[in-house]
């Protein structure tokens, strides 16, 4: 019926979409007067004084200082409450779990790092997913129930028609049927689960160096070789999560690998995946191969490959760079995307002259000539990602003041 509360039109909801344009200018600019922004929502004083009234009564806002070295009299600033809300985000691998917590305005305000060593898990999943929470939180000097929304990000994918994990067989303790229920009985807030890749893109989609891009592929290679793709500004997941699975795609170069579900691996993960690289090292001569796991010793021996302009290593790096190429040329020539943004320690440790090589690869072996990037988001993307996801979802529940 015409004139009720959420219709669109009313003075409720026009109020409530002006206090969220006015939200999403102090996170993105910070400490704001009255004046300022009255002048980037086009608000007059009086209605910019009334919204901020309203957000500081609701606890959205806080009043902070006040403008320094201008003429005239001191403008009162305002900027978002961070403890308006809090949202948690795990990066999980094989070997550990990866948890932060950060408060409304994006600030990661506590962290804690889980070990989970071991083909078989010493604890529960739920024990690891909860302890780990646990520890960001008690450093973030927070309780649990402070949490408004988790979002958890593992290799493979949730099939949202089954609730079992796909594409992970590498990841002890986690196909168990009944996981996603227990852990949602086991956590008080909201629990989204997403591809770690997946989140990496989120990260370069929102902080980093696809910011501004609606159609992007993220290439990753560091645990596993994997992709994300954005189309139209959204993450094109697939029927059963698995869209973005690159290292099963059968390529030239190696032979087909069969089975690849039992063998957890692909093609494309023979051909240039990190454990590839230490193997291809050892082919061309190179004995100073670095103890420790494939994708730690596949950086290592990248960044140095990245510093010879002949040699061996120089081999190595353009070997790995037209491997590489092999299989983005069948990506791009499907998808034609505007950017490709390399990722994950084994891409980005060979910098701006391991993508200059395979950009100048990719021009020959596909019709589609996509711009290559090394991406901007270097610190624990996936983790970034997942508090970028869990923030998102958790500003719009939070910001909304038409209720």
């Amino acid at each position: 019926m015409a004139g009720t509360a959420g219709t669109p039109g009313t003075p409720r909801v026009l109020r409530a979409m002006n206090d969220r344009a006015a939200l999403d200018l102090l996170l993105e600019h910070g400490p704001l007067s009255r004046t300022r922004i009255g002048k980037l929502t086009g608000l007059s004083k009086p209605t910019a004084s009334q919204l901020l009234a309203r957000l500081e009564a609701a606890g959205l806002v806080l009043a902070t200082g006040t403008t320094e070295g201008r003429p005239g009299p001191n403008a009162q600033l305002y900027e978002v409450n961070p403890a308006a809300a809090y949202a948690a985000g795990l990066d999980v691998t094989p070997e550990r779990i990866l948890a932060a917590v950060a408060d409304v305005t994006g600030r990661t305000v506590g962290s804690y790092e889980l070990p989970t060593p071991g083909r078989r898990p010493a604890q529960p999943v739920v024990r690891q997913v909860t302890d780990a929470l646990d520890g960001a939180v008690k450093a973030a000097g927070l309780a649990r129930d402070d949490v408004h929304r988790i979002v958890i990000g593992t290799p493979g994918a949730f099939d949202p028609n089954t609730g079992r994990l796909r594409y992970a067989s590498h990841l002890p303790g986690w196909h168990t049927p009944a996981l996603l229920d227990e852990l949602a009985a086991a956590l008080p807030m909201p629990v989204e689960y997403e591809n770690d890749v997946n989140l990496a893109a989120v990260a370069e989609q929102r902080l980093g160096a696809a910011r501004g891009h609606e159609d992007f592929v993220l290439l990753w290679n560091e645990g596993g070789l994997g992709a994300a793709l954005v189309l139209g500004g959204r993450l094109h997941r697939g029927w059963t999560g698995g869209a973005g699975e690159v290292g099963f795609l059968p390529v030239p170069g190696v032979p087909l690998v069969r089975q690849v579900t039992r063998a957890n691996s692909g093609g494309y993960q023979e051909l240039a995946g990190s454990q590839a690289v230490p193997r291809l090292a050892r082919e061309l001569g190179i004995d100073a191969i670095p103890s420790g796991p494939y994708a730690g010793a596949a950086a290592a021996l990248v960044e140095r490959a990245a510093t010879e302009d002949t040699g061996p290593y120089r081999l190595l790096l353009e070997t790995y760079a037209t491997r590489l190429a092999t299989g983005l040329a069948s990506l791009v020539s499907v998808l034609d995307p505007e950017l490709v943004v390399l990722s994950g320690a084994s891409l980005t440790a060979g910098g701006e002259v391991l993508r200059a090589l395979v950009q100048a690869e990719l021009e020959e072996l596909a019709a589609a000539r996509p711009r290559l990037v090394v991406g901007d988001v270097r610190e624990h993307p996936v983790l970034r990602g997942a508090l970028e996801s869990a923030l998102a979802t958790t500003r719009d529940e939070v910001f909304d003041t038409s209720r």
